[in-house]
This record gives structure tokens, C-alpha cells and sequence, in this order.
């Protein structure tokens, strides 16, 4: 009979069991000057590190402080994430970086736009979701809605999953927006 320690040994002496990170998203606004150049060397720093943007939205917040909010969804393991916000920090321009994901008081919403075909039974369960998504129908025609949905982004996700089935032709998001809940500001 074998020895059972024997058998439960690496296949390889160079196995050294590397634990897989997991990735995670990650949402960080970012208060910056607004001057030319800002946003693309914003971007230039994710394009140069081989980093993804999921999302990102940019618009002035203060003309007479000259400032503008960009926010940014992305995903990387926690390591990758440090380095994001560290290097957003270092930029000249910025004033203010906000990991609003791990901010208790931090809110995100987006906004869609989804136009949905259907007639007869598939109208009528996908105006009924609507309702209870609190979608708005801002516009409709005998052959299809579109509708304006805000929200968390898994709850975007979710609506535009059930009118997949119902007819689902098109999907227009404005990307994320956050802030704080509290008095505080960024």
C-alpha cells in the first residue's frame, strides 16, 4: 500500500501555489482643473499602464473655481487599484481623487436610454417592468417604447436583461455619476 503523503505532494518542485487575485470594480472621482489636456492625459495614464476604463464621464462643476468632475469606473485587483488612484493623485491637475466605492457615503447612478420593439403580449409585460424599474416611457410608437431608466448600474443591468427576451433593440448609458451623501464635498 502507498503512503498517502506521497501522493498529495506538488506535481512539481517549482509549483509554488501563487494565489489568483480577484478583480474588482472600482469608481473614482476625480476633481481636476479644467484646462486643456486634462482629460487625455487622464486617459493617456490607463492607455500607458494597459488599464480599462468601463466608464467615464467628465463636466465642469465650477466655472468661477475653474474646475471639472471626472468620474471613472474601472477594474483591477486591489493592488492595481491602489496604483490607479496613487497615479491619479500624482497628476498636476488633480485637486482631489474619491474611491467612491469604498466610501460609505459615496452614491452611484446612471442613466439610460432603451428603446424596446414589441407588440400584442411582449408590449404589455415590458411597459408592466417598466413600472416596477420605475422606468419612464419617453417616447412610444404601435411598435416600440424607449425608455428612461436611472439608477444603480446593476439595476440598469437587470432591466435591460428581462427586455432582452421582449424585443430589446437598443441601449444608450450615460455612464456613472457619484457623490458624496454627506455635507462633505470632493
Amino acid at each position: 500500500m502507498t503512503d498517502p503523503s506521497l501522493t498529495d505532494s506538488p506535481a512539481s518542485a517549482y509549483d509554488m501555489g501563487h494565489a489568483v487575485e480577484v478583480e474588482h470594480l472600482a469608481t473614482f472621482a476625480v476633481l481636476v482643473d479644467n484646462e486643456p489636456g486634462v482629460l487625455h492625459r487622464v486617459v493617456g495614464l490607463f492607455a500607458a499602464r494597459g488599464y480599462n476604463i468601463d466608464s467615464l464621464t467628465v463636466a465642469e462643476t465650477d466655472p468661477g473655481a475653474g474646475t471639472s468632475r471626472i468620474t471613472i469606473v474601472t477594474r483591477g485587483t486591489p493592488h492595481v487599484l491602489a496604483q490607479i488612484e496613487a497615479q491619479l493623485k500624482k497628476m498636476v491637475s488633480t485637486r482631489d481623487v474619491q474611491d467612491v466605492t469604498r466610501d460609505p457615503n459615496g452614491v452611484e447612478r446612471e442613466l439610460a436610454l432603451v428603446k424596446v420593439r414589441g407588440v400584442g403580449a411582449d408590449r404589455m409585460e415590458a411597459k408592466q417592468l417598466a413600472d416596477i424599474f420605475r422606468a419612464s416611457v419617453i417616447d412610444t410608437t404601435t411598435s416600440a417604447f424607449i425608455f428612461e431608466i436611472t439608477g444603480a448600474p446593476s439595476k440598469i443591468d437587470k432591466f435591460v436583461g428581462l427586455m432582452r427576451p421582449l424585443g430589446l433593440v437598443e441601449v444608450s448609458r450615460t455612464g456613472v455619476l457619484s457623490i458624496e451623501r454627506s455635507v462633505e464635498t470632493l
